[in-house]
């Protein structure tokens, strides 16, 4: 969990030249490129941001041998393969962040509970540009129940793990993968 993100992957890189206006003054501002951490800093107001990492909470659900998968209904990644998870709140812990997101993506409540663990990945906001993300996983077994897709999720499905080989290509983020990976060899 101490693990840097890889550069390669564009996880620390920022949006060279991308504006937005300031949160207090209105006024454009930029992000910088170089140093760490990076900062965005408004000529006029002084106003500064450190541009650190955003913490994300997700559940991996399973049902027998399938696992539950959304298609996202909003940008980024809008139409691609997600798993239930958001951003946390202030002041909320991270297994009750992932709990949130299930419930308002999905209406459904995770049981057998057990943290799965944590991957770098980044995210993309429009007039901002990418910024690093820590997405911190649960591994759960849903109660009974149907999926109902809800929040920014535009359908949820049970998937069987035999077959996510087959929708890869389609999923949201560069950490899913691993993410699947690791629960294959817990599922051992």
């Amino acid at each position: 969990m101490s693990e840097r993100p890889r550069a390669g992957r564009g996880a620390t890189r920022g949006t060279p030249g991308a504006s937005f206006p300031c949160p207090r003054c209105g006024r454009p501002v930029r992000r910088t490129t170089r140093g760490r951490p990076r900062i965005v800093r408004c000529a006029r107001c002084r106003y500064l941001l450190h541009d650190y990492p955003r913490p994300c909470a997700g559940f991996v659900v399973l049902r027998g041998d399938a696992v539950l998968l959304l298609r996202r209904g909003s940008e980024p990644r809008k139409g691609k393969v997600d798993l239930p998870g958001g951003f946390i709140e202030a002041g909320e812990e991270i297994e009750s962040a992932a709990r949130r997101e299930l419930r308002e993506e999905t209406g459904l409540e995770a049981t057998r509970v057990e943290p799965l663990g944590m991957w770098w990945d980044r995210y993309h906001l429009r007039g901002f540009g990418w910024f690093p993300t820590m997405n911190f996983y649960f591994l759960g077994r849903s109660a009974r129940g149907t999926p109902e897709a809800a929040d920014d999720a535009a359908s949820a499905e049970w998937w069987p793990l035999a077959r996510l080989e087959r929708v890869r290509r389609e999923f949201a983020w560069a950490h899913m993968t691993s993410v699947f990976d690791t629960v294959r060899r817990r599922l051992r």
